[in-house]
Formats: C-alpha cells, sequence, structure tokens
C-alpha cells in the first residue's frame, strides 16, 4: 500500500474537523514508445504507473475549495465564485481546472482536501497532469457530474493550455484518465482513439532518472516543430503522419537535411509505435527491440537524447533480463524506461544504479512499477 495514500488518510482528520468521505488516486505515466509524434498527429504507446497523486476528500456545505498539501505543508483556499483571489503556485493547477470545468458549464461544489503524492516532480513522470485530473476527480465525487474519461482529460489539457500557459499535447492527460490495469493504450493523437494493450506477464517497467535536468527541451522542441512543419507543408498535408518513409525518401534532395533527418525520426517512430500497439500481448523480445530502435532514432536523427540518457539506456542494455530501453519525454535530461524480466528487476535496478554514479558521480532514481488503472476513488 502506498505510504503517500496513508499520509493523504491520516492527515486529513487533523486539518479538517471531520473524516473523509472519499479518498482519490490519480496516477503518473511513462510512455513506451511514441516520442514526439504527438503533435505531429501520430501515435503514443504510454501506461500509467503505480506512483501517482492521493486526495483524501470532504464535503463542505459551501462553494470553497480548500486543500492542504503534505509536499509544501501549506493550505490553500479558494472560492469557486472568485477564481481570481491569490492562491500559491503549486494550487494554480486546482484552480484552473475548477475554472475549466465551470467555463464548460458544470455545477460545482466545494470541498476540503489533503494532497499527499508519491510521484517525483520535474522528472518527467506527469506529475502536473495527475494533479489536476486529481483534483477533477475529487469535483466528480463531491459534485456528482458524470465522469467521462477522454472529455476530462480534454478539460485538464486546456488547464495546461489556457490557464498554466504550457502548450502541451493530449498525451499525459488521456492516458492518466483512461488507462487500464496491466494494460497500455495505444493513443490516435488524430482521433483520439485509445486501443488497450496488455502487456507481456513477465516483463516489469523499470523508470530510471537520470537527475540531469531538461534545460533544453523548451527550445529544442520549439525548433523541432517548426521543422515538422515545414516537411509537412513541402508535401501539402496537415501533419507527418500523412507521408510515408518511401515518400519522404522520394524527396531527399529536394529537403533541408536537417528537416528530412526530424522527419525520418517521426514517421518511422509512428511506424514502430502502431506496430507495438498492434501486436496484442506484444511479445517482450520485439517490444523491447522496438524500443532500441527509437532511442537510437530520437539519437541520432532527432538529435534529443544526451550522454546521461544514453549511458543509461546502455547499462540498461547490457544487464541479463533486459528486453530493450529508450529515453522517454522530450529528451535533453529526465527519465528513460526499460523492459526488463521481472524476476531480474531487484539485480538490475542495483546494477544500473552503480555503473551510472561510477560515471557521472550522480546517484539516479530507478522505479520498478507495473502498469495501473487510471483516475479514479474510492468511497470510505
Amino acid at each position: 500500500m502506498s505510504a503517500a495514500r496513508t499520509f493523504a488518510l491520516q492527515e486529513f482528520p487533523i486539518h479538517f474537523s471531520h473524516r473523509p468521505l472519499a479518498l482519490v488516486r490519480s496516477p503518473g505515466r511513462v510512455n513506451l514508445i511514441g516520442e514526439h509524434t504527438d503533435y505531429n498527429d501520430g501515435f503514443v504507446f504510454p501506461l500509467a504507473i503505480e506512483r501517482g497523486t492521493y486526495i483524501a476528500v470532504g464535503p463542505r456545505s459551501d462553494r470553497q475549495v480548500s486543500l492542504y498539501s503534505t509536499h509544501f505543508n501549506e493550505t490553500a483556499t479558494f472560492a469557486l465564485d472568485d477564481l481570481e483571489t491569490p492562491v500559491p503556485e503549486w494550487a494554480e493547477y486546482a484552480r484552473g481546472v475548477a475554472a475549466i470545468l465551470q467555463l464548460d458549464g458544470f455545477s460545482l461544489h466545494g470541498f476540503n482536501g489533503v494532497v499527499a503524492a508519491d510521484l517525483p516532480v520535474g522528472a518527467g513522470l506527469s506529475s502536473s497532469a495527475s494533479f489536476s485530473l486529481a483534483i477533477a476527480r475529487a469535483l466528480h465525487v463531491t459534485s456528482g457530474f458524470t465522469w467521462d474519461a477522454t472529455k476530462m482529460a480534454l478539460l485538464c489539457q486546456r488547464v495546461e493550455n489556457e490557464h498554466i500557459g504550457v502548450n502541451c499535447g493530449i498525451m499525459d492527460q488521456l492516458v492518466i484518465a483512461a488507462a487500464r490495469e496491466n494494460q497500455a493504450l495505444l493513443i490516435d493523437c488524430r482521433s483520439l482513439a485509445t486501443t488497450p494493450a496488455s502487456l507481456p506477464a513477465e516483463a516489469a517497467i523499470v523508470i530510471m532518472d537520470t537527475k540531469k535536468s531538461r534545460t533544453l527541451a523548451g527550445s529544442a522542441y520549439n525548433v523541432r516543430r517548426a521543422q515538422c512543419e515545414a516537411v509537412a507543408r513541402f508535401f501539402g498535408v496537415k501533419a507527418l503522419r500523412d507521408v510515408t518513409l518511401p515518400e519522404l525518401e522520394a524527396a531527399k534532395s529536394k529537403l533541408d537535411p536537417l528537416d528530412y533527418q526530424r522527419a525520418c525520426h517521426v514517421i518511422s517512430e509512428n511506424a514502430r509505435t502502431e506496430k507495438a500497439g498492434s501486436l496484442g500481448t506484444p511479445p517482450a523480445a520485439e517490444l523491447g527491440q522496438l524500443m532500441n530502435a527509437s532511442h537510437e532514432s530520437l539519437r541520432n536523427d532527432y538529435e534529443v537524447s544526451c550522454d546521461e540518457l544514453d549511458e543509461i539506456t546502455a547499462l540498461a542494455r547490457h544487464q541479463p533480463g533486459c528486453f530493450g530501453a529508450r529515453m522517454t519525454g522530450a529528451g535533453f535530461g529526465g527519465c528513460a524506461v526499460a523492459l526488463v524480466e521481472a524476476n531480474k528487476a531487484e539485480s538490475f535496478v542495483m546494477a544500473v544504479t552503480a555503473g551510472y554514479e561510477e560515471r557521472f558521480h550522480v546517484k539516479p532514481a530507478l522505479y520498478v512499477t507495473r502498469a495501473t488503472a487510471g483516475t479514479s476513488h474510492e468511497m470510505l
């Protein structure tokens, strides 16, 4: 049982004068394959992880939302009728969720909540999307509106885009809202269609946080997005999803060499991701090979890897029982992900941690996880 879950429940009666009504859980996520494909209308193949955000929820008789954060050790309170009142930075997402839901016509009731999480902030595991969906679920519990996972994901994406000012895609919110136990989710980023796929029973997912900050990710993201859009314009299509590798190869001499290189990654990555998600329960060895090829493409064609990601990925692949490993996320730091024989996961973690620390004199954080269900709640 998660310590964060226990902590949220224990802290609630200390900060509020009643017992909680429900406990909300909203997971983090990791993307197995399908990187820099979302803004090209392509495919992604993420899963929800065991770590996440918990909110112990209790009703209020007024239209106030009062949240205590165990991480920041402070309380933020705002009125649903006055969403202009300043709140601490961590609570902006909560206020944003309330604002967007009300703009969309939802009738909301206030609540008290204690927030606890075991999801590291800034590691590329979508802690902000996890928190936003947790707030939406808490409002669902106390306000009684129908929960539609896709709609809630789209509304929480709007929170990022319109309220916070982050131009993110839909992947994080959609998998966190709609994930299923022991399955990854193939997401078509154009239609938002989702196809669940069971993961190999013999394999564990290991998330490997390099502790390298992603300082270049924002500017590099904008440049690469522009390069992809330039190639799509050349072909007269909406997005690179609509271009095939043979078509790209035939036009190579007419394209800027770097633009060609970036498009090469996106189109081949889309093919790898579609294949991974269409295998039913993909064989671990085949999924691992696709992950390895993804990393090589991200490193060589898209050029968003770094020494730390390359090293931790290479260390992972050299361990007994590793089927494959790749960087995950925007790049230039953050996390990699490995598919490992479950009965060798413990020795894998020890060996990779030691090897990486010896090279960079920084201890990475490795998390063994399985695929879990999306945002949910239990009545107490």
